[in-house]
């Protein structure tokens, strides 16, 4: 591993600007200071209260930690590269961390959906458990497997990653993005695959796989929600707010949730949406004007990092502990 410098290019001397530069390192010190303190509120509530496990806030922690993963391992690495210092590994380590960015950028798009998803049931069920039906302390079973699942299937998804790539130097460019890993060469490193073809193959695997079903997903659970609660919101009135039903008396709460989780998919799709859409064009145009293109890859790694950094804003708004805590240090300070 050495460090040396290296001739900016054309996507280089778009983000070199001073302005570009303090909005990205911005958005990514938001993202790791917000996301680690959802991670110490949350997960300390969590060790706090024995046997009064809540499932929700083991998915917001699992959440959380897939951002702040992402966030160190890759956006925090861009931006001292955008600051002009440049590390180059040698082939077994460049696999290694293609196979990390892979991992934990689709790992972290399984976890989004997760929450959706476990609001959904929460909301179909007539009185939700809140914490282990069984007795035991700690999160249920069927949560825990979920989630292993989730990063389990994910690491054998980034196993490609560990093989096709290499180690490049000062003039390597990228030649296949993939919004899963890399929008440009960090720490040297860039996919090797066998031809043309296999890598348009994978690319494109990894855009269906973990780019449009999630989005697809995460848009029908988030409406399905939505059309329960209205659907309780009618049986509510109709029984004239009756003390006997669980669910009805749950409502407002249920609302506020579902609006925190609508604002999360929102950004998530926009977000998510924006970095498929530059890095797709980038795929399959790349004869095309290089301005464009350039142009399109600088929104990408924009659109990267935004989830990221405001996720815990849009959670500190509707969690109650978080809201609490944010209370607290802006009382201190004003």
């Amino acid at each position: 591993m050495a460090t040396q410098g290296m001739p900016i290019s054309a996507s280089q001397r778009m983000a070199s600007s001073p302005l570009y530069l303090a909005f990205y390192l911005f958005l990514v010190m938001l993202g790791n200071v917000g996301n680690t303190v959802v991670i110490a509120v949350v997960g300390e509530s969590l060790l706090r209260e024995t046997g009064a496990v809540r499932s929700s806030d083991v998915i917001l922690v699992n959440m959380a930690f897939s951002n702040l993963m992402v966030s160190l391992t890759r956006n925090s690495l861009l931006v001292i590269s955008d600051m002009g210092m440049e590390v180059f590994l040698n082939r077994n380590w460049c696999r290694f961390m293609m196979g990390v960015w892979v991992w934990l950028r689709s790992a972290n798009v399984w976890s989004t959906f997760f929450l959706s998803t476990f609001h959904f049931q929460t909301l179909r069920r007539v009185a939700p458990p809140v914490t282990n039906v069984h007795g035991h302390p700690g999160p249920p079973r069927s949560l825990i497997f979920g989630l292993c699942l989730i990063w389990s299937l994910n690491l054998m998804y980034s196993v490609p990653a560990f093989m096709f790539s290499k180690n490049g130097d000062e003039n390597s460019t990228e030649s296949l993005m993939l919004v899963s890993s890399t929008t440009r060469p960090l720490l040297g490193c860039v996919w090797s695959f066998p031809s043309v073809y296999s890598g348009l193959a994978f690319a494109t695997s990894s855009m269906v796989i973990h780019e449009m079903i999630p989005i697809v997903l995460m848009s029908v659970t988030n409406l399905g929600s939505l059309l329960t609660l209205y659907a309780h919101g009618q049986t509510r009135r109709a029984a004239n707010k009756s003390p006997d039903a669980p669910v009805i008396t749950r409502i407002p709460a249920e609302r506020r949730a579902a609006k925190v989780i609508l604002a999360l998919n929102i950004l998530f799709i926009s977000s998510w949406g924006a970095s498929v859409i530059s890095v797709n064009y980038f795929n399959y145009n790349r004869k095309s004007s290089s301005s464009s293109t350039e142009f399109l890859l600088i929104v990408a790694r924009i659109a990267n990092i935004t989830f990221i950094a405001l996720s815990p804003i849009v959670l500190a708004v509707g969690h109650r502990r978080l809201r609490a805590f944010m209370k607290s240090i802006l009382s201190r300070i004003i």
